[in-house]
């Protein structure tokens, strides 16, 4: 009879060593989710704050053209008719570009991380495009 209870003791003991190690390995499961789920959420914001820091830029750049093409506007207002025609045709389109640019940059939702890599290279190539467009326009002025 003490053989007895001695095995089913050692059973309870070994059962109950057993639960409580599941139990243990399922709360650092819970726990690393926690963790995985913190770090995703600072990710998130993190992209987040890099878009908006990326807008507000690129923003400031679009209003700084815009800023330009009209100080080119009254600028060139003193030209010769021939000369005002052309550069004004030139003042349009880079105009039109600065308007899609704008456009672009507002109705671009973020989708994933690699997406946002190439509409930001994109971006900004279009960006250095117009801005050399633009030193192209006013160093032929200058001429």
């Amino acid at each position: 009879m003490k053989k007895l209870f001695f095995t089913i003791a050692i059973a309870a003991l070994f059962t109950g060593t057993q639960l409580t190690s599941c139990r243990s390995s399922a709360k650092k499961v819970e726990v690393a989710q926690e963790n995985v789920d913190q770090a995703n959420q600072k990710l998130d914001q993190a992209i987040k704050d890099s878009i908006q820091q990326f807008k507000t830029t690129s923003e400031l750049k679009i209003s700084n053209y815009e800023k330009n093409i009209a100080d080119f506007k009254t600028r060139i207002a003193k030209e010769k008719k021939e000369n005002r025609a052309l550069y004004e045709k030139k003042l349009a389109e880079l105009e039109k570009r600065n308007n899609e640019l704008k456009s672009k940059l507002a109705d671009y939702k973020y989708e994933e991380q690699a997406k946002w890599e190439i509409f930001k290279a994109q971006y900004n190539h279009d960006m250095d495009e117009l801005g050399k467009s633009f030193d192209d326009l006013t160093v032929n002025k200058a001429k």
